[in-house]
């Protein structure tokens, strides 16, 4: 038994129209349902709501709620703004680059690129506060991978000791891998 892939992801919006123009235009993705009820399926809770789909590509797809009912949304004020995203995958830094200039003509502030080593990423918000980023492959990806999944028990179960960042992979960023 095992789970064959994530079937959607859901969040919250201020304006469920709003949301959906916001990731046609910006994102490119293509809005592919929505569903309005009354009542809460699973709960059968009343609770008007408006569920938007959006295709965020290889049958991926991002889902949002308005809530008109419930008390204004916010974020979690005891985790780092930077923690809570939705990353997606681009083809290359071509498309990275493509879309930060597409993001930054459309009046949207986007931080990056940034080298992660593995991969290289620009973030930004959605008009729901909600931190996005965009990830391209590194050239070396494939081998860095590799390397990074040869010490990932090691690393796990020495953070879980002693909560400090283990070693295994300082070559990230020290540039040692690209020599």
């Amino acid at each position: 038994m095992k789970i064959d892939r994530i079937h959607h992801v859901a969040y919250r919006c201020h304006d469920a129209k709003e949301t959906v123009e916001w990731y046609v235009k910006n994102l490119k993705m293509d809005f592919q349902l929505a569903i309005a009820e009354d009542q809460v399926p699973s709960t059968k809770e009343p609770d008007p709501y408006m569920h938007v789909f959006l295709d965020a590509g290889h049958g991926n797809v991002l889902a949002f709620f308005e809530l008109p009912t419930k008390p204004k949304m916010g974020r979690d004020e005891n985790t780092p703004e930077w923690v809570q995203h939705i990353a997606f995958k681009v083809q290359d830094m071509e498309t990275l680059k493509a879309y930060k200039e597409h993001l930054e003509a459309n009046g949207i502030e986007v931080l990056g690129v940034t080298d992660h080593s593995v991969f290289h990423s620009i973030y930004f918000f959605d008009p729901n506060g909600h931190r996005l980023e965009l990830a391209a492959p590194d050239s070396a990806e494939k081998e860095k991978l590799e390397r990074l999944s040869e010490v990932k028990w090691d690393m796990l179960n020495e953070w879980a000791e002693t909560k400090k960042a283990p070693r295994h992979a300082d070559w990230m960023h020290n540039k040692e891998f690209d020599s």
